[in-house]
Parts: C-alpha cells; sequence; structure tokens
C-alpha cells in the first residue's frame, strides 16, 4: 500500500491517547508497549511522542523517553526510542520510517545527542544506528545482542565514553 503522500507526522495530543494504545496493541498484539506508553505519558517526563495520521486516522507512534548513559565525563544527552508501532494494514509502506525519521530529527532539534533503541539492526541501520556496542555501551538488558544499537546525534560524543544505558523504570514495571 502506497500511503506516504496521505501520511502527516504530528506530535501526538492527549485526545490521541486511546487511538496509540489501539496502534501499539494491534501491531504487536499485545499490550505491553501500551502500557509502557501510558506510564511514561502519566509520569510526566519529556519525551518525543510523534503520530503517524491519514485524515483523522492515528496510523502509527513513536516515542522517545530518556535514557540515563552511566558513562565516566560529562553527561550525555540521550533518549531511547521505543516502541514505535503502525497499523498492521500500514506496514511495509514506509509510515514507520517517516516517524523514525521525524523523530530522529526531533530529537536532534532538542539537543539530544544519542539515541538508544533495542530493535531489529537490518531496520533501524537504515537511519544511521549501529550496535551499542562498538561504541562501547551496554544495556541493563543483558539478554538483547545486536539488537540494542545506538545512533550519535552529536558525531564523536560518545568516544571514550564506555558505559551503561538505563532506560526509564516504566519499562521494566510494566
Amino acid at each position: 500500500m502506497q500511503t506516504n503522500d496521505l501520511v502527516l507526522i504530528r506530535e501526538a495530543r492527549v485526545d490521541d491517547a486511546a487511538a496509540v494504545v489501539r496502534v501499539h496493541d494491534l501491531a504487536f498484539g499485545r499490550s505491553d508497549e501500551s502500557r509502557i506508553v501510558e506510564a511514561i505519558r502519566r509520569c510526566g517526563v519529556p519525551t518525543i511522542s510523534l503520530v503517524a495520521t491519514i485524515g483523522t486516522r492515528v496510523v502509527g507512534h513513536i516515542l522517545f523517553s530518556p535514557v540515563v548513559i552511566d558513562a565516566p565525563g560529562l553527561a550525555i544527552a540521550a533518549m531511547g526510542l521505543a516502541p514505535l508501532s503502525v497499523l498492521p494494514e500500514y506496514q511495509r509502506a514506509g509510515v514507520g520510517s517517516m516517524l523514525a525519521s521525524d523523530g530522529l530529527n526531533a530529537a536532534a532539534r532538542q539537543g539530544v545527542q544519542v539515541v538508544v533503541v533495542v530493535g531489529e539492526p537490518a531496520y533501524y541501520r537504515r537511519f544511521g544506528f549501529r550496535p551499542a556496542r562498538e561504541f562501547g555501551l551496554r544495556s541493563e538488558y543483558t539478554d538483547v545482542g545486536d539488537a540494542f544499537m545506538a545512533c550519535e546525534l552529536a558525531r564523536g560524543v560518545l568516544a571514550g565514553r564506555a558505559g551503561l544505558a538505563k532506560y526509564l523504570p516504566e519499562f521494566t514495571e510494566v
């Protein structure tokens, strides 16, 4: 399905909450991701939350939330990309790519230096992500291997800064 000309990416609004839950639940076939999104929304931390719409229908959602990189030296402004979901009937039509690109651009404009993700390496490489181990980063989730990836939005900020990336507690409380 070719939908790129019809898709609008915008900031998520409070009145999108039910549609965002629906997108994640249908995309993943479970409620874990939507529960994480709702928990983070309720805790009030600064996030980047974007929706993809076709007309008035929300067909995709992406969330970036703060991540702490426990590394020596000055603090690193970091966010985690999770989750990214698109309604099944709109998958493989470029909607997820639009959300990821727009979200990374928004993060860069906000001064985010590094974005991490646990996801499919073949998919996320196209946005500049590389295995986080190449930067010396480890995930608090020990079983993710090369699915734990990082993207430097500020080139070289991770040079010599090996450390542990810690997500918000909402990720493990759900």
